[in-house]
């Protein structure tokens, strides 16, 4: 088979902490390529040099039998490269089709715009991935996660790429919208474009890669075909050494009701919502791409006004008029969004670990010595890879990032979280350690509520699970209920129809 794409020596050092390590390697054309590995492990990092985000510290790139200096994203898409970034990289306040044709117009022949065919390619593009109710008129800012996540596919594939990088897509989509995106895969490698594809979802990576590279702290540790090497496996040379059970054991008891929800209504996305959280209770939310969930948890935090209903305290009626009263009253959010609303890339890891629990470190002044105290717990509780304390977020790999949301979110002191996708880009391990430390938020008497599109995540980790459909709670499962067919039966209508 013809070599695509080839890197010999590839090294990258960012202040001069060594990130990659001297990776050689070849892609094959027309294959789909699984890279794997913890997060830290310098898979983005890789997938940036390819793409011209990030320029090698050292070493040579090959593409179709030349040598070639990438030194822009730009430059790559004149040679046919193309990169779905793991975080969005859209413009919220311009519509679908201005962004998927950002910077590659279409031009009529009097110089205007050909605005009637953008439109019409967008439109196919979005009839291709199964999204034809997303308009092309529709702005970014007015879509939901999974819906953007739809539209930087769109844009990847809008210009006959010969190589594209697909870097974690399915982490916000629903098992439906996977297998639309594994069926594109299927037509774009039959056409021979070559694909590469990183995911934390090790199941996904051996249904639809041909051969796997695992990378492990920025070095090269083995590349085979995905036939040959089972998931376990996978997930051994990942992190150095075997994974005990996943998740944790529930061997705690529930205490009283701490959170009513009564009659609870959004304008247009929730109806009538009633539930009860317990003291130290995991309680799930469940439920297809649009369902509500996050819808609201948003609203629950004051980021969305409700129409109609309450929201009790311990017995006492919550008034939320904006999120600093949620989170004065005990409650903490960790948003699915977080480049939108759960950190700020731009800061230093200190300052979005401490960013919404800051007067707890100013009594008057900052306590700067506290807040890198703390910070270091939680760097060692979730180990999250980081160049220094003063690195700024944008510098973390997406998984890392996600470390320090959860971290921002619990340094308040919440006696309820709410979590919306908290395993969002993480790898297996991490994954693990997550799960551990939200168990034992809730062994200790914190309730939490979890919000996930993974089902072996909500069954593995939740003591009821409340099912949503069209923004109505259709369907509640307690631990001994549990399984993915009962949950899809009212996520999808069989039961609980309404």
């Amino acid at each position: 088979m013809t070599v695509l794409v080839k890197t010999e020596g590839i090294t990258k050092e960012f202040s001069s902490v060594r990130v990659l390590n001297n990776i050689s390697i070849e892609i094959r054309a027309g294959e789909v390529f699984g890279i794997i590995g913890e997060n830290g492990a310098g898979k983005s990092t890789f997938i940036k040099i390819l793409s011209g985000l990030y320029q090698p510290t050292a070493g040579k790139l090959w593409f179709d039998g030349k040598q070639v200096d990438i030194r822009s994203p730009a430059d790559a898409k004149k040679i046919g490269i193309s990169l779905i970034p793991q975080e969005f990289n859209l413009v919220a306040d311009l519509c679908v089709y201005e962004n998927i044709f950002l910077g590659e117009e279409l031009i009529k022949k009097n110089g205007f715009l050909d605005i009637k065919a953008m439109v019409a390619r967008t439109q196919q593009l979005l009839s291709e991935l199964d999204v034809s109710t997303i308009s092309p008129y529709a702005r970014i800012q007015d879509l939901s996660v999974a819906q953007k996540q739809m539209v930087e596919i769109a844009k990847a594939i809008a210009f006959d790429s010969r190589f594209l990088i697909m870097d974690e897509p399915t982490t916000m989509l629903t098992s439906k919208e996977i297998d639309v995106l594994f069926r594109l895969i299927e037509r774009l490698k039959a056409n021979g474009v070559t694909i590469v594809y990183i995911s934390h979802k090790l199941k996904e990576v051996k249904r639809i890669c041909d051969r796997v590279m695992v990378l492990r702290d920025g070095e090269f540790i083995s590349l085979e075909e995905t036939s040959n090497i089972s998931i376990d496996e996978m997930a051994r040379r990942m992190v150095g050494r075997e994974l005990k059970e996943i998740f944790p054991e529930k061997q705690h008891k529930m205490g009283d009701v701490v959170l009513s929800v009564r009659s609870f209504s959004v304008e247009g996305l929730l109806y009538d919502i009633n539930f009860d959280l317990r003291a130290g209770e995991i309680l799930g939310f469940a439920g297809l791409i649009g369902a509500g969930r996050t819808e609201l948890a948003e609203a629950i935090m004051g980021l969305r006004h409700a129409k109609a209903g309450t929201v009790s305290l311990n017995n006492k009626l919550l008034q939320v008029r904006k999120p600093w009263d949620a989170v004065s009253a005990g409650l903490s959010y960790l948003s699915e969004d977080r480049q939108g609303s759960g950190i700020i890339a731009s800061f230093e890891v200190v300052k979005n670990v401490t960013l919404a629990s800051l007067k707890e470190y100013a009594r008057p002044f900052l306590n700067q010595k506290a807040e890198i105290e703390k910070t270091r717990f939680y760097i060692d509780k979730f180990a999250i890879k980081i160049p220094s304390l003063t690195a700024k977020l944008e510098q973390l790999s997406g998984g890392n990032q996600q470390k320090v949301s959860l971290a921002k979110s619990i340094d308040t002191q919440p006696k309820i979280i709410i979590v919306d996708e908290p395993t969002r880009g993480i790898d297996i391990k991490a994954k693990r350690d997550i799960y551990i430390f939200i168990r034992e938020l809730a062994d200790a008497g914190i309730s939490v509520i979890f919000i996930s599109s993974e089902l072996e995540e909500i069954i593995g980790m939740c003591d009821r699970v409340l099912v949503m459909r069209g923004g109505k709670i259709v369907g509640e499962l307690s631990a001994g209920q549990l399984s993915e067919e009962e949950i899809m039966y009212f996520a999808t209508g069989i039961k609980g129809g309404y």
